[in-house]
């Protein structure tokens, strides 16, 4: 699952605005109301930093999946720096007017993937 997962990212950030990088960005668009799924690292320390996040993700019934290291994750969305959490938003990034066209090329790339990886985050996490 964790393959499947860093290649759904990696397509995601090939598009603009799909991807929000970083805990004031996820959190961010956690409280704007933006549905998506978010990936947090396991080897943040302090653990403070992260802590709040799936609480937010909970109450905005948005899924959630921990991975096991931050390098791993920075790497999957295209940038150098490790990052701390993700957030896969498909619908995220353009304007009204463009939404459209934008929501049309996401389906064809990863949305498949997305929502697959969506419904098993959210069936592990009603395990819990």
């Amino acid at each position: 699952m964790t393959k499947k997962l860093f290649k759904t990212i990696k397509k995601a950030s090939k598009s603009k605005g799909h991807v929000k990088r970083g805990v004031k960005e996820v959190v961010k668009g956690l409280r704007k109301g933006e549905k998506g799924l978010v990936i947090l690292a396991g080897d943040i320390s302090p653990h403070d930093i992260l802590s709040h996040l799936p609480v937010l993700c909970e109450e905005s019934n948005v899924p959630y999946i921990f991975v096991s290291s931050k390098e791993a994750l920075g790497s999957a969305s295209s940038t150098k720096r490790p990052t701390s959490t993700v957030m896969i938003v498909p619908d995220g990034g353009a304007s009204r007017a463009k939404k459209a066209k934008v929501v049309a090329e996401v389906k064809e790339e990863y949305r498949e993937d997305f929502e697959a990886l969506a419904r098993e985050c959210t069936r592990l996490n009603e395990e819990i």
